[in-house]
């Protein structure tokens, strides 16, 4: 069955939308939007990285998204304006991606695979990568939910809560580079915030719990990878990009229920 690209771009569809589901949900609800768009530009960096040091890009990606939220949360600390140091930080790194490309001896490549996606074009061991980073995410998740959830509603009630909002912080940060590096191949690192923002954004006018809020951007991610993909065969367009607007779609209809029943 595996053999089948459209099998394989549907499984690797469905397996970000269950890691962007809740991770998204927490960068709504924290207002962490340019924070996901600084992680996800920064993976052409560690693309580049990745072809310089004949190392796998999913790992990458990984290590070079999660330095770039360290160093966001650090300097933030340090008292600069968190949107001037997004905006400097996730141009710059993408910038330097394009261009570090340029000097890799003996690689020819197609850089739109990594901005926007290629979905399918996935392989088995690409499928395995996805599932593997989704299986982690959503654990990592699930055992910090309470925490993270306690942290997000209020720093203050964290700490007399016992817990630390900083280390929370730097577990979501951890999932979000993880989620960044298995998404590059699905939708790209140009698209890969809007994935975990829209189907969250669009679930939140139906959720009455976070929990609930969680399982319904689950499936609204997953039926926007479905139908995106059905609609990029169809009509030969991008699938990245098709995936996004089925995405955007589903927020348009459910942000318009919201309003008429004011």
């Amino acid at each position: 069955m595996l053999d089948d690209f459209l099998v394989r771009a549907a499984l690797a569809g469905l397996g970000l939308a269950l890691a962007a589901a809740p991770l998204g949900c927490f960068v709504a609800w924290r207002r962490m939007a340019y924070f996901g768009d600084a992680t996800a530009h920064a993976a052409i960096l560690g693309v580049a990285l990745s072809l310089a040091l004949a190392l796998p890009v999913v790992l990458g990606t990984m290590v070079v998204a999660l330095l770039m939220a360290l160093l966001v949360g650090a300097l933030t600390d340090r008292g600069l304006a968190m949107d001037t140091v997004l905006g400097v930080l996730a141009h710059s790194a993408l910038a330097l991606g394009l261009v570090a490309v340029t000097f890799v001896p003996g690689v020819r490549l197609d850089l739109s695979a990594y901005l926007f996606g290629d979905i399918l074009a996935v392989t088995k061991t690409d499928l395995a990568v996805i599932w593997a980073g989704a299986g982690a995410v959503i654990a990592l998740i699930a055992w910090r939910w309470q925490a993270l959830l306690t942290a997000t509603v209020s720093p203050d009630l964290a700490y007399a809560s016992g817990l630390d909002p900083r280390r929370e912080q730097r577990i979501l940060t951890l999932a979000l580079a993880l989620t960044v590096a298995v998404a590059i191949k699905v939708v790209g690192a140009l698209l890969v915030s809007a994935m975990l923002l829209i189907p969250a954004a669009a679930a939140r006018p139906l959720a009455r719990s976070p929990e609930g809020m969680v399982l319904i951007a689950a499936g609204i991610g997953a039926t926007a990878a479905l139908s995106g993909l059905w609609g990029a065969f169809v009509l030969d367009t991008p699938a990245g990009p098709s995936m996004i607007s089925a995405a955007a779609l589903l927020f348009a209809v459910t942000s318009a229920g919201r309003f008429l029943k004011k």
